[in-house]
């Protein structure tokens, strides 16, 4: 149990409830107190201002009928139920008349209000009330032998007799404790509540972190397929678990493609670095001439431009698919870029017969970074020129662009042989990806997956479609607030 609670207050939320329950204390102790003292304040307000009326009654009363009807008016309001404090007293303090059988030592040698509530017993409370007049306190609170406590006003009359009139502090007394344990209960049972929900917070949030590195232990250890608990109540905790979820569906992604990258690079690679040792173990294997020679090393060299343009390739995927580059985003016309795309490669279109346009009208201007664009674009032109080539008798690749309420699509469309399967051309935008199962076209399979990471980074999409005969290649790009 030690242990569980050790655990509980090291985290964060059972230590915030904590503070908050130890807040919540300090202020209900001080509203109690507060309360009390407010309360107390009031009422002996109210007492006093009671015995002031009091005391202006009586004098109005001595006024009329001097000292006889000043006591006659005394012993009157004495006989009443509930009535105040009176009392009359020689010089000397000896008691004449009144409801009081004897008083605290030296209350009536004062003059005016009381210092302090004092002790006192009426007529017929004390066991042995002749023998009681005379005998001193010895304490101000002794609830136990029958005495009570009043505070009161001493009044000297113009014949030095002594006038008391007090008000007893049983009642007020009673209703401030009455106040005081009402709060006191009411704190005890609000410490008690605050108490267990800080408890039940603080296991349940512990709970949950036990869930969450529990889950984190066996990804650490190699389960990339764990995912985070969830618990649906859309808390901070589930919150934070599902952007860990969609990271860890982001690292699993880039894992299972960097395994698959690994395994391309291995096979597609190594037949032209095959390549490369054979002509370089056949050169050395006799006496040539120097052209020779110089034929291999011009073979060797051009496949190393294309190794190195095939690893090129690869670097800029994996920059583009991380989601950062160093490379400039402006305001691009794409228009102009195909423009441009479609003039580079007409003379090489028309050289293996086939025949390239551009239906391009007006401006369409993306946020982007042109060279990434025109790279893009070049990859799926060029493969729509190498794969439509004498496919049929009037071979032809149409680039054209069109814009929507929220986006420009450049479409790229030949009418080649095509990728029949819908599951084909889903993997043909993958790396090293080749349909063609003779390898006769020169390539790496690298063209539209580098095309589809320049679109993605440019917030687009690559879309492959049957285009009856032949593939439709669509980049959608979103379009530019303000553009054109």
């Amino acid at each position: 149990m030690l242990a569980k609670l050790s655990a509980m207050m090291r985290t964060t939320a059972a230590r915030l409830s904590a503070l908050y329950l130890l807040l919540f204390a300090v202020c209900a102790v001080v509203l109690v107190f507060y309360m009390t003292s407010l309360s107390a304040r009031m009422l002996a307000g109210q007492t006093m201002e009671t015995i002031n009326e009091e005391v202006q009654g009586l004098a109005q009363a001595y006024q009329r009928g001097g000292l006889p009807f000043l006591v006659r008016t005394i012993e009157r309001r004495a006989r009443q139920p509930g009535a105040n404090l009176y009392l009359i007293a020689d010089p000397n303090g000896r008691i004449l008349s009144g409801n009081v059988e004897n008083l605290e030592p030296g209350v009536l040698e004062g003059d005016g209000w009381t210092e302090r509530p004092f002790a006192y017993q009426r007529f017929g409370e004390g066991e042995r009330g002749g023998e009681q007049r005379n005998t001193a306190l010895e304490s101000t609170a002794r609830p136990a032998d029958g005495r009570h406590h009043a505070i009161a006003v001493v009044l000297r009359l113009p014949n030095q007799m002594i006038m008391l009139v007090g008000r007893d502090l049983g009642e007020p007394e009673r209703f401030r404790s009455v106040v005081q344990r009402a709060l006191m209960f009411a704190l005890g049972m609000m410490g008690v509540g605050a108490f267990l929900i800080w408890f039940l917070v603080g296991r349940r949030a512990l709970k949950r972190i036990d869930s969450v590195s529990e889950a984190s232990a066996r990804i650490m250890e190699g389960d990339l397929t764990r995912r985070l608990p969830v618990t649906g109540a859309g808390d901070e905790f589930d919150r934070l678990s599902e952007n860990l979820n969609a990271m860890l569906g982001r690292i699993g992604t880039l894992n299972e493609g960097l395994k698959q990258v690994s395994d391309n690079i291995a096979h597609d690679l190594k037949t032209p670095l095959t390549r490369l040792r054979n002509r370089a173990e056949a050169a050395l294997a006799g006496k040539r001439k120097p052209a020779e020679y110089r034929e291999t090393l011009e073979a060797t060299i051009a496949e190393s431009d294309q190794l190195i343009r095939t690893f090129n390739a690869i670097l800029m995927i994996s920059r583009l698919e991380a989601g950062y580059s160093a490379e400039s985003v402006t305001k691009v016309d794409l228009a102009d870029a195909v423009r441009d795309v479609v003039e580079l490669y007409e003379p090489a279109a028309e050289d293996v017969g086939v025949v390239l346009e551009a239906s391009v009208d007006g401006s369409f201007v993306v946020d982007g970074n042109r060279e990434l664009i025109g790279q893009a674009l070049s990859n799926v032109v060029d493969n729509a020129i190498k794969y439509s080539a004498g496919a049929s008798e009037s071979p032809r690749v149409v680039v054209s662009l069109e814009k929507t309420a929220a986006e420009i699509r450049l479409r790229i469309a030949d009418n080649g042989p095509g990728i029949a399967d819908e599951a084909d051309r889903q993997r043909a935008t993958e790396r090293f990806v080749r349909l063609e199962e003779s390898r006769s076209q020169p390539g790496s399979g690298l063209g539209l997956s580098l095309a589809k990471a320049v679109i993605r980074f440019h917030g687009g999409q690559l879309d492959l479609s049957d285009n009856n005969p032949g593939l439709s290649v669509t980049m959608v790009f979103p379009d530019a607030k303000g553009g054109e």
